[in-house]
C-alpha cells in the first residue's frame, strides 16, 4: 500500500471511531491529496450521498447524542405522506411510541387523527408527523434543553426534506423551540409565525397538544378554531380539503 492510500485508510478509521463514540452526524471527510484514492469502504457509497428519510431515520436510530439513548426502547423519526400539505410536530414519544417506534400512536395521537380528520387532513395522505425529541424522556417529563438542542438538526433536516407547506405545533414546548422563543401558547396561538431555514420559509401555527386536551375538555372549541384557521390558510394558497 502507498503512503498516501495509508493516510487515506487512516483518516476513514478514524472517522468510522467518531462515529461509534459520538453518534451518526454529517461529517465531510478531507482528503489532503487530491490524487490519493479513497479506500474501498467509502468508494462503496461514494456516490449515495443524497439526503433522504431512510437515511435520517438510520442516523435517529443509532444516535447517542444525548442520554435518551439510554432509556429508550426504540427512536421515533416519524411517519406520513411525503409531500406533507402539513408537518406536525409534538414534544416527544411516549411509552406507546417507545414500544412502537411510530408517533402519536397512544390516546393523544388517535384524538390527533380526529383532530386532522375533522378538517380534511391525515397521516395517511397529507401530513407528516414528527416530534421535537425523537428518544422518549424518562416518565414522560419535558424534554430538558440539552436534550432538544442535541435533536433539533435532525427535525430541520426534516423539514427542510419534506418542505411542508404549513407546520403546525402540538403544545407550548414544541413550538417555544422551534419558533425561537419563550412565549406562552396563549400568545402563540391565533396567528402563523415563519422560521427560516436555508432561505426557505415556513408558515407556524400552534395550538394545544392533543394529552393537554385529554386533560381539559374546555380545549377543546380553542384547537378546533385554531384547526379551522389551519384549513382557511391552507385554502388561500390554493390546497382544496375534502373531509375524510
Amino acid at each position: 500500500m502507498k503512503e498516501a492510500d495509508k493516510k487515506t485508510y487512516i483518516r476513514f478509521l478514524n472517522l468510522c471511531s467518531d462515529f461509534s463514540r459520538d453518534g451518526y452526524r454529517s461529517t465531510e471527510i478531507i482528503i489532503e491529496d487530491e490524487d490519493a484514492p479513497l479506500p474501498l469502504l467509502y468508494l462503496v457509497n461514494e456516490n449515495d450521498d443524497e439526503e433522504n428519510l431512510d437515511k435520517l431515520s438510520l442516523e435517529i436510530s443509532h444516535c447517542i447524542s444525548c442520554p435518551l439513548c439510554k432509556s429508550r426502547n426504540l427512536s421515533v423519526c416519524g411517519e406520513g405522506a411525503l409531500n406533507p400539505l402539513v408537518m406536525v410536530i409534538g414534544e416527544g414519544p411516549g411509552a406507546d411510541e417507545d414500544r412502537s417506534g411510530r408517533p402519536f400512536v397512544g390516546r393523544s395521537g388517535q384524538l390527533l387523527d380526529k383532530m386532522l380528520s375533522s378538517v380534511g387532513l391525515s397521516r395517511e395522505k397529507n401530513c407528516y408527523i414528527a416530534n421535537i425529541v425523537k428518544c422518549r424522556p424518562p416518565g414522560n417529563r419535558n424534554p430538558l434543553q440539552e436534550e432538544i438542542e442535541a435533536c433539533m438538526p435532525y427535525l430541520k433536516r426534516q423539514i427542510k426534506l419534506l418542505e411542508p407547506s404549513l407546520i403546525l405545533c402540538a403544545g407550548r414546548i414544541a413550538a417555544n423551540n422551534l419558533i425561537g422563543t419563550n412565549s406562552s401558547l396563549d400568545n402563540l396561538r391565533g396567528s402563523f409565525h415563519e422560521i427560516n431555514l436555508d432561505d426557505s420559509n415556513f408558515p407556524v401555527l400552534s395550538t394545544f397538544h392533543p394529552s393537554a386536551i385529554l386533560r381539559d375538555e374546555s380545549l377543546k372549541r380553542p384547537a378546533w378554531e385554531d384547526l379551522k384557521l389551519l384549513r382557511s390558510r391552507l385554502e388561500e394558497m390554493g390546497h382544496a380539503l375534502a373531509l375524510l
